[in-house]
């Protein structure tokens, strides 16, 4: 029998070891659940694999952006979520209504996040002491302070730099109600939506510091924003996006899942939507990138029911053309002009690499009413080529440019290696689609002369939708493609002559004497969708010209089967 005698508990070094074991194995756990809960997550948890989209500058003030996509590699233990001002009411009825409908996305995309570790903030300003009891609310008040607190973290954050401001795209100024008639500005909200669920493990907070506090407590480097609205609270809230980017957070919005106060009847005179979609494109060129919801709902991006503009989805994958410029450029022209949505998925503009051969987002194609397709020589992941096939099964509409009719035909053999970070559960292997200009476009790609070309309408097709506005013929410093023999369900629009160029560039200089004419754009049918083909597309020469543009402006909507637009006397893009 073992027992202890009472001298024992009186010696010093003794009662040293027992508080040390009681100290370690009970009290220490406690005070430090977070860090260990951390570690823990960081040796089993996945790392989040992320599309990151931002759009950068061509040349140092010269206005013109290209899309870029990186992938991202987060540790879900330093990632949070904010959700900003997603209240149960808003003095505006119409934003009221888009938060109801938004809500359960918001809270579908947290739900997922929270499951792979990812700590969720929810932060509905004004409204915090709703919760003063509310479990989530202590823990947000509990976090010890930072010492790297900034010294403006706790302020409202109007401007990044002065580029920014200089190049804002709306005017919100009325306060960005669309309804009719306006709705009476005042303070209603009492709380956060009760669609959107908070977990006792969740945190709520308005407030920069306590939300600082909290991110450093955790050790958490990336930050995710959702909610409303995004040209006010979401951009300038002390923990919006300006902030978290100024003061080093890695930070994007989730571009589908957030919404705008936009007036139509303000500048610039878009739809409410096409004024999100603006201050999304400023978000990308300004502040930070964007992603998509399906990033982890692996769903189709979220859409308001009242968004009813025809969606136009733009694949870029080319190094030669310029097609990363002048698509985005093209894009533009038809949201602001035209009122239509349009998506630019831009793939790698690198002539070597794994990346050349994905083209993230092609997921967008689910819902796409046309598609808009200058791409050269790549294989595409399997689910990603499964998409476009999908898509012109629908009998959907196809817009295809230049090297667009070797699109998916690699020189030499197919690479065994996937792009990295691919969407969890992607079938293996990459995919061609050789025969892609005899089956969807109806032409026989086979190089080309070198020399200039001439372009005319050949006269049957004068009276074609698509040539509304063209008189012709067009000397254009490009290249025509060997294209023959066109299948019999195509019609010839534009032919093309191979002549000497005007200079001593061998390119443009005709070699040979007797290269016949080619068919430089047509329509096709396949599986009941539109198609238009031209060969021509290249941004130093084709996208120059005003008669190009506006015979794309025509296509567009004669493909998605509108009526086309009267002529506009200025059809240059910016």
């Amino acid at each position: 029998m073992i027992y202890y005698s009472k001298p024992q508990f009186h010696n010093p070094w003794f009662l040293t070891l027992l508080l040390m074991i009681f100290w370690t194995g009970t009290l220490l756990p406690k005070l430090s659940a977070p860090a260990l809960a951390q570690e823990t997550n960081n040796s089993k948890t996945p790392k989040l694999t992320l599309e990151l989209r931002n759009q950068i500058e061509t040349e140092k003030n010269s206005a013109k952006f290209i899309y870029r996509t990186s992938k991202a590699q987060w540790d879900p233990a330093r990632t949070a979520i904010i959700i900003c001002d997603m209240w149960d009411q808003h003095w505006c009825k119409g934003a009221t209504q888009r938060v109801a409908e938004l809500a359960p996305h918001i809270n579908d995309f947290v739900t997922i996040a929270r499951q792979k570790g990812i700590f969720i903030i929810h932060a509905p300003s004004d409204t915090v002491s709703y919760y003063k009891n509310h479990p989530a609310r202590k823990l947000a008040q509990a976090a010890p302070k930072a010492d790297n607190l900034p010294p403006h973290i706790n302020q409202w954050c109007s401007w990044i730099n002065d580029a920014e401001k200089a190049t804002y795209p709306i005017d919100q100024t009325d306060g960005g109600c669309d309804c009719m008639p306006k709705c009476p500005q005042h303070s209603p909200w009492r709380k956060q939506i009760a669609s959107i669920n908070i977990s006792d493990q969740d945190a709520i907070s308005a407030s920069g510091t306590e939300i600082w506090n909290l991110m450093e407590q955790r050790k958490i480097e990336n930050v995710i924003l959702v909610g409303v609205h995004t040209n006010m609270c979401v951009l300038g809230r002390p923990f919006g996006l300006r902030n978290m980017a100024r003061y080093g957070k890695n930070v994007v919005l989730v571009r589908d899942l957030t919404d705008t106060m936009h007036n139509s009847r303000m500048s610039p005179f878009v739809s409410h939507f096409t004024g999100t979609d603006l201050i999304i494109d400023h978000i990308e060129k300004y502040i930070c990138p964007t992603i998509s919801s399906t990033a982890l709902t692996s769903q189709s991006a979220f859409r308001f029911k009242n968004d009813k503009r025809s969606k136009v989805v733009f694949i870029s994958a080319e190094s030669e053309y310029g097609a990363a410029e002048t698509l985005p450029q093209l894009a533009r022209q038809l949201q602001l002009k035209y009122k239509l949505a349009c998506e630019v998925l831009q793939g790698s503009t690198n002539t070597q690499g794994k990346d050349r051969n994905n083209i993230p987002g092609m997921e967008t194609l689910v819902d796409a009413d046309l598609v808009v397709l200058f791409a050269r020589r790549r294989a595409l992941p399997a689910r990603q080529m499964q998409y476009l096939k999908d898509y012109l099964a629908r009998s959907k509409p196809l817009i295809a440019l230049r090297t667009s009719s070797h699109a998916f035909a690699l020189r030499g053999e197919l690479p065994e290696e996937l792009p990295e970070g691919l969407p969890e559960g992607q079938p293996e292997g990459l995919l061609q689609w050789k025969n892609f200009d005899t089956e969807v476009l109806g032409c026989n790609y086979n190089g080309y002369p070198h020399g200039e070309t001439l372009v005319s309408i050949i006269p049957d097709a004068a009276d074609h939708p698509i040539l509304k506005g063209l008189k012709g013929p067009y000397q254009i410093r490009e290249t025509m493609y060997h294209s023959l023999p066109l299948t019999p369900s195509c019609r010839p629009l534009l032919t093309g002559k191979c002549i000497d160029g005007s200079d001593d560039n061998p390119r443009y200089k005709k070699t040979d004497a007797h290269v016949p004419d080619e068919p430089v754009a047509w329509t096709n049918i396949y599986h009941n969708s539109r198609i238009f083909y031209t060969s021509l597309g290249s941004v130093r020469a084709s996208f120059q010209q005003k008669w190009f543009q506006q015979m794309m402006i025509n296509a567009i909507f004669w493909a998605m089967d509108k009526p086309v637009p009267e002529i506009e006397t200025n059809t240059a893009l910016h």
